[in-house]
């Protein structure tokens, strides 16, 4: 079984385990995921399965949209809700303070990453630092906030929910406690739900509860996208003798394709509309290189 699968990763689960579950699920042995979610965030984790794992690192990084719920008034370790409280505080502002706040995360920014992540200090994850006590220095990256909105507010409980488009390697836990900070009162994320990556949306995903209906009811096939469905580069018909070439590993020459105007990424297709690959057409290049040959 080769192609993608979306699923709607459920809480409380890492990521790992949710592509071993689905892997099993499918009777697959090879698969990969692309952009790994924490186990209290649900929603789109992209699945390669079989063939298509060759192609995780060529699938589009248009960014991410994440919905996200929060508290005001804590803080906590993790800058989420399953961390040890740092601090309870009065809060003194409501809807209108957090819709005015949000504008000077807008746009690109500078974020420190948390503790609590996957980035490597010296070869040691942040996160096994973090667990033994100790906080290392992080320098601050560069994202980009395209879109920030606050979709639902409840003064009363001092709890908010906000919809997020956003660069790779954004922390939505990170724009969270600095939206607190900036509001005087410190927050937590409660929730997450990652509702688009890679070009697939949450509505396209499916759970692993539904994974298992297809399995037994034999319709596996249709949860299971082509490999080219999430690649958004140009396409390339070739020629019946390219096809074997290019399945090869072998080269193309440029002169001889019909629309390799521009230097960059193609999928490559045979006569008949099947997927070879992706190939590469370098800047200055005369022939097109088999990138990666499915």
């Amino acid at each position: 079984m080769n192609g993608f699968l979306c699923l709607n990763k459920p809480q409380d689960m890492t990521s790992f385990f949710a592509v071993a579950k689905a892997r099993r699920i499918c009777g697959e042995k090879k698969a990969g995921h692309s952009g790994t979610l924490d186990p209290m965030a649900t929603g789109v984790l992209v699945i390669a399965l079989g063939r298509a794992t060759r192609f995780l690192p060529l699938l589009p990084d248009h960014g991410k949209q994440y919905r996200a719920a929060f508290r005001l008034g804590v803080t906590t370790d993790t800058l989420d809700i399953t961390g040890t409280v740092l601090r309870e505080q009065n809060v003194h502002v409501g809807s209108a303070d957090v819709e005015a706040a949000l504008a000077p995360f807008r746009g690109t920014i500078q974020q420190v990453p948390p503790m609590y992540s996957a980035l490597l200090k010296d070869g040691v994850r942040l996160y096994t630092l973090a667990r033994q006590g100790i906080e290392v220095e992080r320098e601050s990256r560069t994202v980009t906030i395209d879109r920030l909105s606050l979709v639902s507010a409840d003064d009363d409980k001092h709890e908010y929910t906000i919809d997020v488009a956003c660069s790779k390697g954004t922390y939505i836990r990170t724009l969270i406690a600095d939206l607190g900070a900036s509001l005087g009162t410190g927050a937590v994320m409660t929730a997450l739900c990652r509702t688009m990556a890679n070009n697939c949306p949450l509505t396209q995903c499916v759970t692993l509860d539904a994974l298992e209906m297809h399995r037994d009811a034999g319709t596996l096939s249709s949860v299971i996208l082509p490999t080219d469905a999430l690649l958004t580069y140009p396409h390339l018909t070739v020629t019946e003798a390219q096809a074997v070439r290019f399945s090869n590993g072998g080269e193309l020459a440029r002169e001889r394709l019909r629309g390799a105007n521009k230097t960059g990424l193609y999928c490559v297709y045979a006569p008949d509309g099947s997927f070879l690959g992706v190939g590469e057409l370098a800047d200055g290049a005369d022939a097109l290189k088999a990138k990666k040959v499915f």
